[in-house]
């Protein structure tokens, strides 16, 4: 069993003992069309937690998106936030940053499918001040794998208590936001 097989493992565990009605994981086919309809590949890990754990319905807080569904899903939201780019001076959303889970009040968590490692970014659009988008920007954490890691050991800012702790990483500004924003993908 390889490291990842470890942690999908853990993962799947989690979900299931904190969600009784887990939405059940998709396979190849329902994956490559929602690849087919955001014009690139997911991250593997990312797609391996839709075939393997569930079509969303786990994770920290608010919980991952489906990844297409009848209401608002991964496939759908990255879309509609890419659709905004296309004619805007300053484009708010790069091309292959799939958004996983909504925060609220606007805020998403990101997988940049572009990166080796699936770095998960959070968006942030309330220190927006106009012009560019680039300080909305952040890095939670530099893999998805690390990102799960942190979710399954209750260590991420996003937990109830992490503002107690001195131990908690703050998402710091995504040193790539500026270039990925301005070239427009």
């Amino acid at each position: 069993m390889t490291d990842m097989d470890d942690l999908v493992r853990r993962v799947a565990v989690r979900a299931a003992s904190d969600n009784a009605d887990l939405p059940a994981p998709l396979d190849d086919a329902r994956i490559a069309a929602a690849e087919a309809h955001l014009g690139f590949a997911l991250h593997p890990l990312l797609a391996r937690l839709y075939r393997e754990v569930a079509d969303g319905g786990f994770g920290p807080d608010y919980r991952l998106l489906p990844l297409s569904g009848p209401d608002s899903g991964v496939t759908g939201e990255y879309l509609t936030l890419r659709e905004t780019v296309v004619a805007a001076e300053h484009p708010e959303w790069p091309e292959g940053v799939v958004p996983i889970l909504t925060w609220g009040c606007g805020m998403y968590a990101g997988v940049d499918c572009r990166s080796e490692d699936g770095q998960v970014l959070l968006f942030d659009p309330n220190p927006y001040g106009g012009g560019s988008w680039e300080h909305c920007w952040f890095l939670d954490s530099a893999g998805l794998a690390g990102w799960l890691e942190t979710w399954l050991a209750g260590t991420g800012w996003f937990e109830e208590d992490a503002y107690e702790r001195d131990d908690v990483a703050e998402p710091e500004p995504w040193d790539g936001a500026g270039s990925r924003l301005s070239a427009g993908v």
